[in-house]
């Protein structure tokens, strides 16, 4: 009999996940990844996912399909490679994509090395998104509810890694998850999903970064491509690129940030005809298919909520480069690149 850890968050996607295995006849067990304290992250309420009354929703489902549950501590782990970095990327000028770091560093690696202490065969997760065997490679599929798909943030799966994973809702909608979840009684079927990043809950990442180093961020100049001071700001982590509303500043017509110099410590701020660019750079990239030795016809996002754009994509050293058929608003250093060919994901990396 195979033998599976499922992932789970408390959610009703999760949840439902660890029913199609029961069903399919595999030894399971539950697992939460107990990822930080609440006092850690500067919040006394639980409206975060994996927080104990999370925990207490994905223990009570795993008692109904009749399934250990565990909590496993990676505090260490998320503090280094997801905390840490979000911090050191905002102060660098970029912007980070957290949930894809907790994917890569966490629900991939430590818990897939849990697995094989274990002796496990697979993990299981409750995102949308599908894989596929074909001529003994692995690839990564687009879920079928293009609304809810996650293929974005699992680009950084390697072959080892996804031979041993599995998505079982990949071929479901969202609204026939919550009705099996419904039908089989789980008291989660109803539960809305987390949209926050988990330790930033009510959004204000440069609070949340300054209370977590307990340090300020310098005031300095908003300037405009020319280098024309056009007003203060209040500290440059709480800018992001394509940004509109809070910037504090009126000119008389519409401003955005374009650009974020750390060594000046300025906001470049323009129109959104300057946030437009064909081009991009990425870097730590991961390739699903074949890495490729010319230059390929493709599509790519930059953004989670987007849909594709058609693109060329090139390799040259250890950078990928994609060249867009249209110019692209707002790319963003620090964000993923993802490059698909229709359904499949051929890889992805950082923008730099």
């Amino acid at each position: 009999m195979k033998k599976a850890i499922i992932a789970m968050s408390g959610g009703v996607d999760s949840s439902v996940a660890a029913y199609f295995m029961k069903e399919k006849g595999f030894e399971c067990i539950g697992a939460t990844m107990k990822l930080y304290d609440n006092e850690d992250i500067g919040i006394s309420t639980e409206k975060t996912c994996c927080s104990l009354s999370d925990i207490e929703d994905a223990r009570a489902v795993c008692r109904k399909l009749g399934m250990p549950y565990y909590v496993f501590n990676f505090k260490e782990e998320f503090e280094e490679k997801v905390i840490d970095k979000f911090i050191k990327t905002y102060e660098e000028g970029a912007t980070p994509n957290p949930c894809i770091d907790c994917n890569r560093y966490l629900k991939f690696e430590k818990l897939m090395q849990r697995m094989t202490e274990l002796g496990f065969d697979y993990v299981v997760t409750g995102h949308y998104a599908d894989i596929e065997e074909k001529n003994g490679r692995f690839l990564l599929k687009k879920g079928r509810d293009l609304s809810k798909d996650q293929s974005y943030v699992l680009y950084s799966l390697t072959q080892e890694q996804l031979s041993h994973t599995l998505f079982p809702l990949g071929r479901y909608s969202k609204d026939e998850i919550r009705a099996i979840a419904e039908k089989e009684g789980f008291l989660n079927a109803k539960k809305h999903d987390s949209q926050d990043i988990c330790f930033v809950p009510d959004g204000d990442y440069a609070k949340f970064i300054e209370e977590h180093l307990g340090k300020t961020y310098k005031k300095g100049n908003f300037v405009d491509k020319n280098g024309n001071i056009l007003g203060e700001h209040s500290g440059i982590i709480r800018y992001t690129i394509g940004q509109r509303k809070g910037l504090g500043i009126a000119l008389g017509e519409p401003a955005y940030v374009c650009e974020k110099n750390i060594e000046e410590n300025t906001v470049v701020l323009g129109s959104n005809e300057d946030l437009m660019s064909s081009k991009l750079e990425a870097a730590d990239f991961n390739w699903i298919y074949e890495k490729p030795s010319e230059k390929i016809k493709c599509s790519a996002k930059t953004r989670y909520n987007m849909t594709e754009q058609p693109c060329e994509a090139y390799v040259e050293g250890n950078r990928v480069f994609v060249e867009f058929e249209k110019p692209q608003r707002a790319v963003t250093k620090g964000q993923a690149v993802v490059l698909y060919d229709g359904d499949y994901v051929i890889g992805g990396g950082t923008i730099i």
